[in-house]
């Protein structure tokens, strides 16, 4: 791989086209910023997930904050007829999940950091299934990423994607691409400040686990003051999903947001 990337043609494109047509499906707000230093890599970036539109308007809030990021995605993308060739071309990274070859993942998105890119990465795995639509527990890839490679990790928080696209598309797509260009639904993005990973101790997987809570709770910490009148359930509920208490974040109480504090026992 080469000492530096450099942004495919085709991404570099991709970005800016995003700007043009996000704003056709709802307003989006970006807010926060990545420092100037951070933005060439190499940097993770760590989202929430509450649409399957994430990355799409992702895509968008990137290229108004600077960013040309390589995102981790599931390898259905890579193989599909046009798809397949964008995703390749643009240079993101492949995850295929419940195969044998998920392993090469960590490995792969590690060498893209090394390479100085910037890679998004959505620590949950998932979109998240919280019924209050807070960040899930997420999985320790991403702090084993950021152990490999030395990068920081920035938190992202979204808010508001859920009212464009629910969580059964492509089920009912074109309807609900029409009515989201009828309504456009304010968006919310917010970069926050670079997760502070300094500290650790214990062994290997109890760092990443550790690691882990810090960087869920960043991003937990991001999305709050994008919805502070909606702490418990989302003024808009998208009744195509469904609930999973599984992986909920504990530490919840009262009317509080659904946080925990990290390194805590048990998580």
């Amino acid at each position: 791989m080469d000492a530096s990337w450099r942004v495919p043609v085709v991404w570099r494109g991709l970005l800016r086209l995003s700007r043009v047509v996000v704003p056709l499906i709802c307003r989006l707000r970006v807010s926060g910023q990545v420092p100037a230093e951070l933005r060439r890599g190499p940097l993770i970036v760590a989202a929430n997930h509450v649409s399957p539109v994430d990355p799409v308007i992702m895509t968008a809030a990137c290229s108004i904050a600077g960013l040309a990021p390589r995102f981790m995605a599931t390898g259905g993308l890579f193989d599909a007829p046009i798809a397949g060739w964008v995703m390749r071309a643009s240079g993101h990274v492949r995850v295929d999940r419940h195969t044998a070859q998920v392993a090469d993942a960590l490995p792969n998105a590690a060498d893209a950091l090394r390479a100085r890119s910037v890679v998004l990465v959505y620590p949950e795995g998932r979109i998240g299934l919280d019924p209050w639509m807070w960040p899930e527990r997420g999985k320790t890839g991403v702090a084993r990423m950021a152990a490999l490679s030395g990068a920081p990790v920035v938190p992202v928080a979204q808010w508001g994607s859920h009212a464009v696209l629910p969580y059964s598309a492509p089920k009912d797509l074109v309807r609900a691409v029409l009515r989201a260009m009828w309504r456009r639904p304010v968006v919310l993005v917010r970069f926050g400040e670079p997760v502070d990973l300094s500290g650790l101790t214990g062994s290997a997987g109890a760092q990443a686990m550790r690691a882990t809570d810090r960087i869920v709770q960043a991003i937990a910490d991001t999305l709050a003051p994008l919805r502070p009148d909606e702490p418990e359930v989302p003024h808009f509920v998208d009744a195509t999903r469904p609930v999973d208490l599984a992986r909920a974040r504990r530490g919840r109480s009262g009317a509080s947001p659904r946080l925990v504090q990290p390194d805590s026992p048990g998580q």
